[in-house]
This record gives structure tokens, sequence and C-alpha cells, in this order.
């Protein structure tokens, strides 16, 4: 009985040690994180691969992959700035210590069987230079119409750079960078929709043109501010559906209006929003704008001025170029440009089919492709 057990124990290791490990990282934000989670759901849906994810120990990746059958390893790391600061001090030696975390937990991993797939952010940078040193093969992904200062270190090293936005590819090495779109959730390109219910409401229902107004998952005060001071117009034409953000549901819980859905989060019902909602307001990062070019909604977009690289204006000119979507600045912003623009949008804005491309389909091929090769 016991030597069966032995033998059984050893089978299993040995089908592990042989099974194709897939690396993700990447965090600091949502936004890193997303388009990972997107490709793990896509590509390991019959459990083909030992996928691992190495983030930070208190950062939102920890919290964002709970859901996912996968092995998470939380490195210490250290946020890289452009500009000079005490804290760069005290970060290099958090980054030198994740180096050699993840050094010594890719080390077990067999070079010839794993890859490591990274989508950006501060954390990404000791596993990646890790997995280099160790012969490990590495992609990255970068999101946005500009270039993270993580990817660009890593861009250095790694074998395989890809890119959403075809205007990137210019500041990467082109030999081995190329345009693979932004990996989209399979519900973008779906012309079903389900219900979307709201206050036990479903949306669906409503007759009355819905403005959906999204500062992503924290929310947005200068959004929220707008949406407040301009209320009783808005109200007057549209149902308002509002992502808060946790930080502030309690204040717009009192602004009470039958036309009128503060939420703190909006999680699986984004998609379906953006393609029922009239007009959408969002700021600009990579995935929100990804999302709404690919169900064809022109929208409003408020970039955050503070974004590195003013990537998210950037972000906001492709659908601008491909959609007609209406860029306000924070400078231009006021009731007036605010209101123009909701004006220009109107009451009928019918989807345009103008991109057709997922960048999900494209990175799951490159990814299968290089673990079978191996």
């Amino acid at each position: 009985m016991i030597a069966s057990q032995l033998l059984e124990r050893k089978l299993l290791d040995h089908n592990l040690y042989m099974k194709k490990r897939l690396v993700f990282t990447g965090g600091g934000s949502g936004g890193h994180v997303m388009p990972a989670l997107t490709i793990i759901k896509k590509i390991n849906q019959n459990e083909e691969y030992d996928v691992h994810y190495f983030g930070g120990i208190q950062s939102i990746e920890r919290e964002l992959v709970k859901d996912y059958k996968l092995t998470y390893h939380a490195i210490h790391t250290g946020k890289l700035r452009r500009y000079l600061s005490i804290e760069n001090l005290k970060d290099i030696f958090k980054i030198v210590l994740g180096f050699f975390e993840a050094l010594f937990i890719l080390f077990r991993f067999t070079k010839k069987n794993t890859l490591v797939f990274s989508t950006g952010g501060f954390v990404s940078v000791p596993v990646v230079f890790a997995a280099k040193c160790l012969g490990i093969r590495v992609f990255i992904h970068e999101q946005t119409s500009r270039v993270g200062l993580a990817n660009k270190l890593c861009s250095k090293v790694c074998d395989k750079v890809f890119v959403s936005f075809e205007d990137s590819i210019k500041f990467f090495p082109t030999e081995k960078t190329f345009f693979s779109g932004y990996p989209l959730r399979d519900e973008c390109y779906q012309k079903d929709m389900g219900n979307i219910v709201i206050n036990d409401i479903d949306l669906k229902t409503i007759s009355k043109p819905i403005l959906f107004v999204t500062g992503g998952g924290n929310g947005s005060f200068l959004l929220n501010e707008l949406i407040k001071t301009n209320f009783q117009e808005l109200i007057s034409n549209f149902v308002i559906v509002h992502q808060v953000g946790s930080n502030f549901i309690e204040e717009y819980k009192k602004i009470k209006h039958a036309d009128y859905f503060p939420v703190p989060f909006i999680g699986k019902e984004m998609i379906n929003l953006f393609k029922l909602a009239t007009c959408t307001i969002s700021r600009s990062g990579a995935g929100t704008v990804c999302e709404l070019l690919a169900v064809g909604k022109k929208s409003i977009f408020i970039p955050l001025k503070i974004a590195q690289k003013n990537e998210q204006y950037f972000n906001a000119v492709e659908a601008k170029n491909k959609l007609g979507s209406l860029i306000i600045t924070e400078d231009e912003l006021n009731n007036e440009t605010f209101l123009k623009a909701i004006r220009e949008i109107g009451s009928n804005n019918p989807a345009q089919q103008t991109q057709k491309k997922n960048g999900l389909e494209f990175l799951v091929k490159e990814i299968q492709t290089e673990l079978v090769l191996k």
C-alpha cells in the first residue's frame, strides 16, 4: 500500500515537472493585471498548463487573481520613478530583494517547459530579469499607446514584445516587436447581451437613453463632481449609471432619484453596459479604450492629466481617430465643454464596426506555439 502511494506520488511529481509551465507577472494597477487574467482564462480552460503568477505582497493583483486556478508568488518590489526621489534609494533594495526571491522560485522550474509573460508594472522587472539570468524565455505586452518604464527596461532583455497599438512599435526594438492588439474578453464581440441588473432593475427594459459614467474601479473625484454639479440637466435627458468607487458610494447614495444608479464597482456587466449605454464618460486607460473600440461605441474621454507621459490622452486619440470619440482634457474641462460634448454625442449612438482584431487570439497562439516548440 505504501509502495503504491509512493509510486503514485512520484508519477504526479513527474507529470507536474513535465507539464508546460506558464508564468505571468505584472501589477501595481488593474490595468496591468486584467490583460493577464483574460489570457489565463482563455488559455487554461482545459487546465493544460501549470499557471503561476508573480506579484507584490500587498498589491492589487494578489486580490484580483484569487478566483483563478494558479499559484501566486508574492515578492518584494519597489516603484520605478523617472524623477529624483529619496524613495528611489529605498525601493532599489526592494527590487534587488524581489529579484533574488524570483530567482530562487524560477530556479526550480525547468527552462525547457517554462515561459514568462509580463504585462508590465514595477513588479514585473525583478521577475523578467531573474528569468533572463536563468535562460527562461520572456514575452512582454505593452497595453498603452506610450511606454511604461518597466516595459522599456524589460524590452532590453526579453525575447518578444507585443503592443496594443501599432504606433507603439517605434518605442521598442523593431526586430522583436509585434502588433498583437489588446487582449479583449470574448464578450466584446458577442452580439447578445445578458440581463444588466442594477438596483434590481434590468436596464434593458428602460426606454430612456442611458449615460454610463466610470472613473475606474476606484472612482474619480473629478468625474464624480462633474456629475453632481450638472445633475439636474443630465437627469432630465438620461438614466445615469454611475460607478463612483467604494470610497465615494455613501456620499452618492444620498443623491436620490429614480433615474440615478450610483454603484461602487461594476464587474462582469461592464462590457454589456458599454454596449447598452447611449453615451459612456470615462478616463482613458488602455483597457477601457480598447473595449469601447471593440464594441464600436463613440464615447467621451477625460484623460488623467498626471498619467505617465500623458499616455491616457494618446490612448483616447486612438478612439477619436477610429470612432470619432470626443476628448476633453482636464485643462479644457468645465461645465460648458462637458455638456457640449454630451449634446454632440446625442441620444442616438449606434455601434460602429471598426475594430475586428482581438489581441487575445493572437497572444494565446503565440504562447501555445512557443511552449510546443520547446
